[in-house]
């Protein structure tokens, strides 16, 4: 045992001259790191009799929870609903990458594909613990092909499916497992649909509504039934009516079931929502916005034509579109960006705007035990912003894993 009754050998850091996001509030303390948790300073120094190996200088950056992706297919040439040679290779390079926009954990996103692709591609992509190679992953979110035709957006009309044959079977047949999917995205209209959301709920599996023509009542039966989040609310969805407010509806909904949060995500690019519904969204339910990207194989690359499973899109400025037509396919905004363009847009707090992609989706994915929160205990996870939220650095298990060169 080390002479200073430390229960571990292992060395102590300390990140000091910071403001730390805790509790909602942005807080001027020390962050306390060993073997890649968050120590609580005091039973270090009074039970342990310890103290700090390893001094780390913050400058006076803010420490946030490492942002968490739950919505991405893709980015700088990779496009993870493609059954490519290398699909954990294509999976790691966009890990690696979105180290610099202070992601330390993220879903990869498959959008409407054949059946053959699923099989090939979801046994690549397996749970994944973050590191200096890359971010974690969280598990795949299947974003169809179990979607309204009406609404379908830029997933191909040709693979769509239904349960109405078979149901739950028929969603199992298509994915050919759900071993490493944390989230499904369907339509709550479709017929035998609520059959297939209580059961992926019985497997753990988060269910999220999007590409939908669901009205009201039957979004709420499906929250009832254990779906828990929207998909890019205000997208792909019936537009907000006051006699039947359809899915958007959720966010004040008062047959939501007790102790129950609904979480909707937000695509803050500036060009898939308005920075009035945005305000709109976060002012009617501040807790359940969960920002995502929708970044597509071309987030980090030139203007041009790139690929979305099985279609092609074109990058005109910011605005991705389905190739020859003005349909939205996914963004190329990064997870920074779409922070700071809704702490501008929502006129909220710096604490609320980093907790939306932080706290929001850990307690989406039921995972705050661990990630989203710099709690005693918790992974050490975490991003070094400035005042402007511009990401300095970022830090896995207490190691950095990428750093602003200046």
């Amino acid at each position: 045992m080390p002479s200073n009754k430390s229960v571990s050998d292992a060395p102590i850091t300390q990140f000091v001259n910071c403001k730390i996001l805790k509790d909602h509030k942005l807080q001027k303390e020390d962050l306390w790191v060993r073997e890649g948790v968050i120590l609580n300073p005091e039973k270090l120094f009074f039970d342990e009799k310890g103290s700090a190996d390893i001094q780390v200088d913050c400058q006076g950056s803010i420490i946030a929870p490492g942002f968490i992706d739950v919505q991405i297919n893709g980015g700088y040439g990779i496009d993870f609903s493609l059954a490519t040679d290398d699909v954990k290779g294509g999976v790691t390079l966009v890990a690696k990458k979105v180290l610099e926009h202070g992601v330390t954990s993220f879903c990869p996103t498959l959008v409407t594909s054949p059946p053959d692709i699923y099989h090939k591609v979801l046994p690549k992509i397996q749970f994944t613990e973050g590191g200096p190679t890359g971010a974690g992953v969280l598990g795949v979110h299947l974003e169809g092909p179990f979607i309204s035709q009406e609404k379908k957006g830029a997933h191909p009309e040709q693979h769509l499916r239904s349960f109405q044959t078979r149901g739950f079977q028929e969603l199992l047949e298509t994915y050919g497992s759900l071993e490493n999917v944390a989230i499904v995205t369907l339509a709550p209209e479709l017929p035998q649909s609520s059959e297939v959301i209580d059961e992926l709920t019985r497997r753990h599996v988060t269910v999220s509504l999007g590409h939908s023509v669901a009205n009201l009542s039957q979004a709420e039966l499906a929250v009832q039934n254990g779906a828990s989040f929207i998909t890019h609310l205000f997208n792909a969805m019936l537009p907000f009516h006051h006699r039947d407010p359809g899915i958007v509806g959720l966010l004040t909904s008062d047959k939501i079931p007790s102790g129950r949060t609904v979480f909707y995500g937000m695509i803050a690019d500036g060009i898939h929502t308005n920075p009035a519904a945005l305000r709109i969204a976060h002012r009617a339910h501040a807790k359940g916005l969960v920002l995502v990207t929708d970044a597509i194989t071309a987030m980090g690359l030139p203007p041009g034509r790139h690929t979305l499973g099985q279609q092609v899109i074109e990058i005109d400025g910011l605005n991705a579109y389905v190739a020859g037509t003005k349909t939205l396919s996914g963004s190329i905004a990064t997870m920074d960006m779409c922070v700071r363009h809704f702490l501008q847009a929502a006129g909220c707090t710096v604490e609320a705007a980093l907790e939306a992609a932080s706290l929001h989706p850990a307690q989406l994915l039921g995972i705050t035990n661990r990630k989203g929160m710099l709690q005693y205990g918790t992974d050490a996870d975490f991003v070094l912003l400035d005042d402007q939220l511009n990401v300095r650095a970022t830090y896995i298990a207490g190691k950095q894993v990428w750093n602003k060169r200046f």
